[in-house]
């Protein structure tokens, strides 16, 4: 799949919403918010360049830039002229990027949400990151993926579904992708920062900032330093979820994606 919109239930004439994942870069990722946000929103869900087993290698200077002209060019070839945008970590990188690149198109982004992101790489999330390079470089790529649970969720959830979790990891071996764009994309990742270029582009755009206490792999402090650096948004932290919230509590992390765009509507 490249990409797929699933649409509103209620109203043919509903707004959009473009789902972008984290590291991973795969549309499925965002299955557990589909049900509830297509209530009330088109959804738009795609798979990220360079992200399953069989894609091509991607250029060494592949960028989030690179990652938002990709959005971009789904949002032309679908005459989407205005959208909120829901990026996860990544995700929230590339909605940035993105802001930037539709100041000279007639797209709009009529919000985005930004799901345990930061402004600048925090040196703990650096460190976990250079410890899964070291996994995939030294060890390969089984090592790389079976340690990634422990960087995405919460403690109580994996003693509770480690063998759901244990067949996610081998479907996700068996699609693992070229070590070339893992690299890359980490690179692309651990490079990015929020300049002054995105906070102008964002300025008129509502900012909604969600973070989780227990995240392992991005302290929820960066959130703040997130909003700080945008200079405006509503935050929200929650209590329990870990990094990929989305996944491990989306009862709660859906309720508060419907209550930030519904009542600012």
């Amino acid at each position: 799949m490249n990409e797929k919109i699933y649409p509103c239930n209620a109203r043919s004439d509903a707004e959009f919403i473009i789902l972008s994942s984290g590291l991973g870069g795969h549309a499925t990722f965002w299955q557990p918010q589909i049900d509830s946000l297509t209530q009330y929103f088109h959804v738009l869900v795609y798979d990220q360049h360079g992200c399953h087993a069989d894609s091509a290698h991607l250029p060494q200077s592949y960028s989030i830039q690179n990652m938002a002209e990709q959005v971009l060019a789904i949002l032309q070839q679908y005459k989407i002229s205005q959208c909120h945008f829901i990026g996860h970590a990544l995700g929230a990188m590339i909605g940035a990027e993105l802001a930037v690149l539709v100041q000279n198109t007639a797209i709009s982004l009529l919000s985005l949400t930004m799901i345990n992101a930061w402004n600048t790489l925090d040196p703990h999330t650096q460190k976990c990151f250079q410890t899964r390079i070291a996994l995939l470089k030294d060890s390969g790529a089984e090592a790389y993926v079976r340690a990634q649970a422990l960087f995405l969720y919460p403690v109580a959830y994996i003693s509770k579904h480690h063998q759901e979790i244990q067949q996610i990891e081998n479907l996700g071996l068996q699609d693992f992708p070229p070590f070339n764009n893992v690299m890359t994309r980490l690179k692309a990742l651990m490079e990015f920062k929020i300049l002054d270029v995105h906070q102008q582009a964002l300025s008129n755009t509502d900012l909604y900032y969600i973070a989780n206490k227990d995240d392992f792999l991005v302290p929820y402090q960066k959130s703040h330093d997130l909003q700080a650096a945008l200079g405006h948004g509503n935050l929200t932290v929650l209590d329990y979820g870990a990094h990929a919230s989305t996944i491990t509590d989306s009862k709660t992390l859906n309720h508060m994606l419907i209550k930030n765009l519904k009542e600012k509507r």
